[in-house]
């Protein structure tokens, strides 16, 4: 991510009506991200985590690429999570809880994704035709047993994206791609009003297909 990925996300969330700081925005400019890394999402969530009732606040953080679930003993398990595959996503352990409340999307201008044949690997890179992607992904915090419950440092936020079967000239490339969420149904799989289930997964996938059509991939090839 760099500055031209916080531009757009300021831009974005100052057009859902509400000015940047309440979304308690606290992104930085990276220039690549790799899983473990810290990466941006955006994400609603209660005022008060322990009242049902609270209102539902929007907000843009840094979360660390690689989703541990509350019950896991340490940070990073090693399982890789930080991709979630949707076929499986509202059944694995790792990601069932969070499917269904705890969605998020992960910003960017584009991604790489690596083409293998004849014993050759060349990268491309994929980007949309205009602005930026948005990812499918979920959020997870985790409290760290060896602090103390009144220490805020505690607390990760943590974070996975989902995939699904590459579709068109995509899947020539890679047979994964990452799900699209377009830009107005965003709220919608965002909020933790609305129970994360199959249906919701499928339909997801369903339009990011579509999405993927109008993606464009360059490949990357050294000198």
């Amino acid at each position: 991510m760099d500055d031209t990925v916080n531009q757009m996300i300021t831009e974005f969330v100052t057009a859902t009506g509400r000015p940047p700081e309440e979304w308690q925005a606290d992104w930085l400019a990276t220039p690549v991200v790799r899983p473990t890394d810290p990466v941006p999402v955006l994400l609603k969530t209660r005022e008060d985590r322990d009242d049902p009732q609270s209102a539902i606040v929007p907000r843009a953080a840094l979360a660390q690429w690689w989703l541990t679930p509350p019950f896991s003993s340490v940070l990073r398990g090693k399982h890789a999570t930080f991709n979630a595959r949707s076929e499986t996503v509202t059944s694995k352990p790792t990601f069932r809880s969070a499917i269904a409340r705890q969605r998020a999307v992960l910003p960017a201008i584009g991604y790489f994704e690596t083409k293998k044949s004849s014993g050759a690997s060349v990268p491309h890179y994929i980007t949309p035709p205009s602005g930026l992607l948005f990812f499918a992904g979920l959020y997870s915090w985790w409290q760290d047993p060896a602090l103390s419950t009144d220490d805020p440092a505690r607390w990760h936020l943590t974070t996975t994206m989902l995939t699904q079967a590459a579709t068109g000239s995509l899947a020539e490339i890679h047979d994964r791609m990452p799900v699209i969420v377009a830009r107005d149904s965003i709220d919608e799989w965002i909020d933790p009003r609305i129970i994360g289930d199959k249906n919701l997964v499928q339909s997801t996938v369903a339009a990011s297909s579509l999405l993927s059509e109008q993606l464009h991939a360059e490949p990357h090839v050294k000198p």
